[in-house]
């Protein structure tokens, strides 16, 4: 069996073909541009593979995950240029009549670690998955589930307190400013030093910044959700950068409860290659191909 994955974000598309065991056969990388662009890219890779099972789509959003609305299957209200009300699913359904399973970028990746863990015989009951990247936001897996039902989490978007030194950053977020994603995501760096993340060096004060509002994230999820992990990935975390995430949860977090050793509690990924949507897209479209095809006895 066959299975493709879709792992939609800000500035790539990740496609992949895999079978049951979650192996990779075959990949692509599509630079997010345009819907009819990158979709009609998509669309074309897919069509290469004339025996697919199902699709997994991990797409950046806000997103509509509501299957009894209207607009289930949209990007709805993202600042992405042109990105806005696109009917993703719609339009890949269009060309494939194959179960697909739709779910955002986080998600995709929470579940792609709970999926791992399992496999690595040291299953997560509970995870909150972070990406910290041109945008930021988490995926909670709690036994096999995914929070939320109205909507889903919007953990990129959480009020923070702000660092003694950073209160002049007006924050990139235009809804909120000082939000997590406006204070700590990708192009935080570029609007505070003029440069990239990747070429500021960790003893730069705006690594202290971010790592500070990381840990208060860290915090967040610590208290609301009492996940067994907290996994941070995405182009800013780096294991130096969370040993600074860490600082600064013990000393904010003040062992107001126990979560263990810290390096096991808030860790990177455990799929390579920030690989952890892919394999959670595959698995999400086998789950998906079995429930539409099941035998009703």
């Amino acid at each position: 069996m066959l299975f493709g994955s879709i792992e939609a974000g800000g500035t790539k598309f990740v496609c992949a073909v895999g079978d049951e065991n979650y192996t990779i056969k075959d990949s692509v990388h599509i630079p997010t541009t345009t819907p009819k662009e990158t979709l009609g890219a998509c669309v074309k890779y897919f069509k290469k593979f004339k025996n697919l099972n199902a699709i997994g789509i991990a797409s950046f959003g806000p997103i509509e995950i509501r299957v009894d609305n209207p607009k289930y299957g949209y990007i709805t209200d993202t600042p992405k240029k042109y990105w806005a009300n696109t009917n993703f699913l719609g339009t890949m359904k269009k060309y494939f009549k194959i179960p697909m399973y739709w779910t955002t970028d986080v998600n995709g990746s929470a579940y792609g670690e709970y999926i791992n863990s399992i496999k690595n015989h040291h299953p997560l009951h509970s995870l909150v998955y972070y990406t910290i990247g041109t945008g930021v936001g988490a995926g909670i897996v709690n036994n096999g589930h995914f929070l939320g039902y109205v909507g889903h989490p919007e953990a990129g978007h959480v009020r923070l307190k702000r660092a003694k030194g950073d209160e002049n950053f007006k924050g990139l977020c235009p809804y909120h400013h000082d939000c997590l994603e406006g204070l700590a995501s990708g192009p935080t760096f570029n609007a505070r030093t003029g440069k990239d993340g990747k070429d500021v060096p960790l003893s730069d004060p705006s690594w202290s910044y971010v790592a500070y509002y990381v840990a208060q994230a860290a915090i967040q999820a610590t208290l609301f959700v009492r996940p067994e992990r907290i996994i941070f990935g995405g182009g800013v975390v780096s294991e130096p950068f969370l040993d600074m995430v860490r600082k600064d949860f013990k000393q904010l977090f003040n062992n107001y409860l126990d979560v263990g050793d810290l390096k096991e509690y808030i860790q990177m990924p455990s799929v390579p290659h920030n690989g952890s949507a892919t394999v959670g897209d595959f698995s999400l479209a086998l789950k998906q191909y079995y429930k539409e095809n099941i035998v009703k006895i």
